[in-house]
């Protein structure tokens, strides 16, 4: 039953959460100005509070302390990706992809416009990993660790290319992103991609055999849902599933965009 439960939970909070970012993204870009820096100050006590979490659940491995390390870490990973969806925290690169560029120009164009964003969940991960070294419950730097890992694979396989790029959502600060997508066939990128992902959730699950305390079932639940959660996301770029629909109802239509005055520099930095 606890099994059956945690995965639930694992695929609500996954879904709500999304669904929530996109919902105040999409609102801040219909309310134009500086909406978007706004929403992102005023999630802050969410990272707070993410933060707190973790530091207050180190040392309490039972099942109420595992369920608040997975949500503190989602709450960080949460704040995080608000602030990249609303331009806040990208990179420095926020102008379209040339077309004729290729190789490792587009390669370095594409990591500059997420360049800042990957850093710091690349060192959010770290920290948290260190932090919880030898610690009762490190369920909070799994998540973290386990969601990272699965961001990096997804914007791996945009760039080099696969059939469905969902685009739909995104909001106008990022508006320049999919030019540095490439829709086509699949790479080996993808098939080394989803066999890693189906072993993170052969591992999370052979430990789940192995819980003996409540803590200890709902830990290696969680994780094992997350891992079949972000191993289904990278499908969704393969099938044609209208995963969009689990949120387009949500949210307020798109207001018409006003115009872009940014200018690029030398090599789009």
């Amino acid at each position: 039953m606890t099994h059956a439960v945690a995965a639930f939970a694992a695929l609500f909070v996954w879904w709500l959460s999304t669904g929530l970012i996109l919902w105040r993204v999409r609102a801040a870009d219909n309310g134009g100005g500086d909406q978007h820096l706004r929403s992102v100050i005023l999630a802050a006590p969410m990272l707070a509070v993410g933060v707190w979490g973790v530091g207050a659940t180190l040392g309490n491995p039972s099942e109420r302390g595992v369920y608040a390390a997975f949500l503190s870490a989602l709450a960080i990973w949460g704040w995080i990706e608000l602030a990249f969806l609303s331009g806040v925290v990208t990179g420095p690169n926020r102008f379209p992809c040339p077309p004729g560029a290729s190789g490792a120009e587009r390669f370095v164009r594409a990591f500059g416009t997420i360049a800042y964003h990957e850093m710091l969940l690349g060192g959010v991960s770290v920290a948290l990993a260190l932090w919880s070294r030898g610690a009762a419950n490190d369920v909070a730097a799994w998540t973290f660790g386990l969601l990272f890992a699965a961001r990096v694979s997804a914007k791996l396989n945009l760039f080099f290319g696969v059939p469905r790029i969902n685009t739909e959502f995104l909001p106008r600060p990022l508006s320049h992103l999919p030019s540095h997508f490439r829709r086509g066939p699949v790479t080996a990128a993808f098939p080394v991609a989803v066999t890693a992902l189906t072993l993170a959730v052969g591992f999370f699950a052979e430990r789940l055999t192995q819980a003996r305390t409540p803590g200890e079932v709902a830990g290696d639940a969680l994780l094992t849902a997350l891992a079949a959660l972000a191993l289904l996301e990278h499908w969704f770029m393969v099938l044609p599933l209208p995963d969009q629909k689990l949120w387009r109802w949500m949210l307020p239509a798109r207001k018409p965009a006003g115009p872009d005055r940014l200018k690029e520099s030398a090599h789009g930095l």
